[in-house]
């Protein structure tokens, strides 16, 4: 890399259609495939590459798959390509005045971190500021029949994962949690409820206590601090926060009202490393927690949140569990599974330490684009 920093040659952006193995069932919907926009920037014969975590529709978020293209081709990457940038901190002016958007503007911010440390020779989680060959992983199940959970949680609890998260709704949480408990007494559990509560349900949130849950997450509207520090201050349990954090402003003010103790971070959804970085910082001056949350993330995105969650305070086990429980084949060729509830740092080379299996990546791309100067 020159004193001027890396010209960025060309992007080019996919959309990639990834069936899944088993439908995923949380309160807001069903997922059958996993559908992302797929980033990479090149310079000098290096490329940086990131996933876009948004959804088809907006269902977890405002954001949707169209309207990132849309916004990254006609605005965000025209502003990229051809230009000079020192340092992730450089993409700062172009990405910083659009407002929302930040699924978007984490896909252009991560591919050119994963490009940094490429030009640096370093591995991502160094450049981040982590450490550590290995993260304790934990899964998240959808919500099905109680039998069949029963079976995907012993399943997990026998590969060794770290922490089992049930997915909850109205009608399907407490019965449901209380035989799980019940079949395994000693388990580290959490349930994520995906904004599917209000105040009103706070009796059934208060039930849920008698679990020893490790914690409850999101339980209220998306964008909601206010009421959450109501409930939290109801439940012996602790509230994690994962929607509701955007920013690291958003962490203060939830950590300084109390609305939870525990922050879930995905990077893409907050806007990049930089900003994830802020909040893990925020939350330990905190004393509160974190833990890297999953997005069903192909091997890019599953990397970058692998060498995210080796920084000090992730403390709490992450979403990022084997690849092989989502999809038959990866778009990558470096393997990424778990053994005994541990994920290693790939390490296949500088950057995210994947790379892409091109050949099979281009059986699931739907759309190819290629921007240049």
């Amino acid at each position: 890399m020159s004193s001027s920093g890396l010209l960025i040659d060309a992007a080019e952006l996919r959309l990639v259609r990834l069936p899944l193995l088993t439908p995923f069932v949380i309160s807001t919907g069903t997922m059958t495939e996993k559908v992302f926009p797929l980033l990479v920037l090149k310079s000098g014969g290096l490329e940086g590459i990131s996933e876009g975590v948004m959804d088809v529709l907006p269902d977890y978020l405002e954001e949707t798959v169209a309207g990132t293209l849309d916004f990254m081709t006609t605005y965000l990457l025209p502003q990229v390509v051809g230009k000079r940038f020192a340092s992730p901190a450089d993409l700062e002016p172009v990405l910083a005045p659009w407002r929302g958007n930040r699924m978007a503007r984490a896909a252009v911010e991560m591919a050119f971190w994963d490009l940094w440390a490429k030009s640096l020779d370093q591995p991502l989680q160094a450049v981040l500021g982590g450490r550590g060959d290995a993260i304790d992983v934990g899964v998240s199940l959808g919500i099905a029949s109680i039998e069949t959970t029963l079976e995907r949680v012993a399943a997990s609890v026998e590969a060794g994962y770290k922490r089992v998260k049930l997915k909850i709704r109205q009608g399907h949480d407490v019965e449901m949690v209380a035989a799980v408990r019940a079949a395994f007494p000693h388990a580290k559990l959490t349930v994520d409820a995906n904004t599917d509560y209000g105040l009103v349900d706070l009796p059934v949130l208060r039930a849920l206590d008698d679990f020893n849950l490790d914690y409850i997450e999101q339980p209220l509207a998306f964008d909601d601090i206010h009421d959450h520090a109501q409930v939290q201050a109801a439940l012996k349990t602790a509230i994690c926060l994962d929607e509701s954090i955007r920013t690291a402003v958003d962490a203060r003010k939830a950590l300084e009202s109390r609305a939870g103790r525990v922050i879930n971070i995905k990077v893409g959804r907050v806007g990049g490393h930089r900003e994830a970085r802020a909040i893990h910082d925020v939350s330990a001056a905190f004393g509160a927690p974190v833990w890297c949350g999953g997005m069903l993330e192909a091997g890019i995105g599953r990397a970058h949140n692998i060498h995210l969650a080796t920084l000090p305070n992730f403390t709490k086990p992450g979403d990022t569990s084997s690849a092989s429980r989502y999809f038959a084949r990866d778009i990558v060729n470096e393997p990424l599974e778990a053994v005994g509830g541990r994920m290693p740092v790939p390490r296949n080379g500088a950057g995210i330490g994947v790379t892409l299996d091109r050949p099979y990546l281009e059986t699931v791309s739907t759309l190819v684009q290629e921007m240049r100067p």
